[in-house]
């Protein structure tokens, strides 16, 4: 964080809408997704940040798209939400992680999203490469915010929470300067708590601000249907042993006579409304997303306190408007929820139905984790056994994706009423 910066953890909204979806991992074409339309309705539903990469392929062109259209334009003023993006990571085992590259990198992700500046800038998936690479290009991301200002705040993300740890400790005593920020994703749902249990007091110790909570799904293990298939096929790292055990808590939560049993159901309110608590010590104070249209919102409404910050992801706009009737259902059973319900026209009752979903899904989630026995916090290996990284001064295979001009179309109604 530059002197002059307030810090992250008094502006970042807690719900972020992740854009790893935006990718031929998650779907067949993510060219044939209403991209537009997502950004479109999370800006409409209060959502206030974007999480992107160079490394999920089209994804940043689709994400500066749907920005660079009348409606954002004209009804969102940049300084009013926020765009993290990474370097580093190029393909599947390519990493650059040079300061030649984090440079060339940062003014690519600027042109294809279409701002002057970039909120936050990752270091993506640092377990691939060694620590002296990771420092040099903390550095550069830190050179480029003090001299030019272009980035705002710099972080790092990854899998394994040891190594995100590890990293964060040793930047912290080598520069003398702790990381805004580091996300971690799979390690804090219904299978892995770890990024509580383990990360949580190292990094706070190391002094970061805030720790996002991304993908609550696992990347998609906990699913009914099982882990996704796009383009690529099974990209998916877990082993048969625990995919077959989440088939097994699944089908014993099918079971079971409450509602919206599902387990990605469950997954994803558990996740978002535990690490909401959980993670508050490394959360964030930004505006909430709590549905109250036209005012900008501090957490203080919800009785002061930090929240939690989690990346949700999306593939479709009735997934989206499911996620944040879960997120808006959360924020009801907090201190002062009832009020903010009211405000936002959904109701007296909500709150009541809030705390009684709460005891529901705790009810369905212990009883996922027994089955699921021992594979409870079972981690994968990140990087693989016989990982190389490829890179030796190639071009980037990305900068040779055709720039989409947008996605699917999509018109929104006039104003903020779509």
């Amino acid at each position: 964080m530059s002197q002059t910066s307030a810090p992250l953890s008094t502006l970042l909204p807690p719900l972020i809408c992740g854009t790893a979806t935006f990718n031929n991992q998650y779907n067949p074409d993510p060219y044939a997704l209403p991209t537009t339309g997502i950004v479109h309705k999370a800006l409409s539903l209060g959502v206030r940040a974007f999480d992107t990469s160079p490394y999920y392929g089209p994804a940043e062109d689709l994400l500066g798209a749907a920005l660079n259209t009348p409606f954002v334009l004209n009804n969102f003023p940049r300084r009013d939400y926020f765009l993290l993006t990474k370097v580093g990571r190029i393909s599947g085992a390519e990493f650059d992680y040079s300061a030649s590259w984090v440079r060339q990198s940062v003014h690519r992700s600027l042109e294809r999203l279409h701002t002057t500046y970039l909120d936050v800038v990752y270091c993506h998936d640092v377990e691939f490469v060694s620590p002296e690479e990771v420092l040099t290009a903390v550095n550069e991301l830190r050179r480029i915010r003090d001299e030019s200002g272009i980035i705002k705040y710099v972080g790092i993300s990854g899998y394994p929470v040891t190594t995100l740890c590890d990293l964060a400790e040793m930047i912290l005593e080598k520069t003398g300067e702790p990381l805004d920020i580091v996300m971690s994703y799979a390690n804090f749902t219904l299978q892995n708590t770890r990024l509580a249990s383990v990360a949580l007091p190292r990094l706070k110790a190391a002094g970061v601000q805030a720790v996002p909570n991304a993908s609550v799904l696992g990347m998609g293990l906990l699913r009914r249907t099982g882990v996704p298939i796009g383009e690529q096929g099974d990209f998916h790292p877990s082993p048969s042993g625990l995919r077959a055990a989440v088939k097994s808590a699944s089908n014993w939560s099918d079971t079971q006579n409450i509602q919206d049993r599902r387990i990605e159901k469950v997954a994803i309110r558990w996740a978002l409304e535990t690490w909401m608590r959980e993670g508050a010590t490394v959360g964030s104070r930004g505006d909430p997303a709590s549905g109250i249209p036209w005012t900008r919102e501090r957490i203080e409404k919800y009785g002061g306190a930090k929240l939690g910050v989690s990346v949700m992801g999306v593939s479709s706009i009735k997934e989206l408007e499911e996620t944040m009737r879960v997120w808006r259902s959360i924020l009801d059973g907090l201190e002062d929820g009832g009020k903010t319900a009211v405000e936002s026209g959904r109701g007296t009752n909500d709150r009541e139905w809030s705390l009684q979903r709460q005891a529901q899904v705790r009810t369905l989630a212990h009883g996922i984790r027994e089955v699921l026995g021992v594979w409870v916090d079972f981690t994968w290996e990140s990087p693989p056994q016989g990982y190389a990284n490829k890179r030796k001064g190639r071009a980037d295979a990305s900068q040779q994706l055709p720039t989409p001009a947008a996605s699917p179309d999509h018109i929104p109604k006039e104003g903020l009423s779509e």
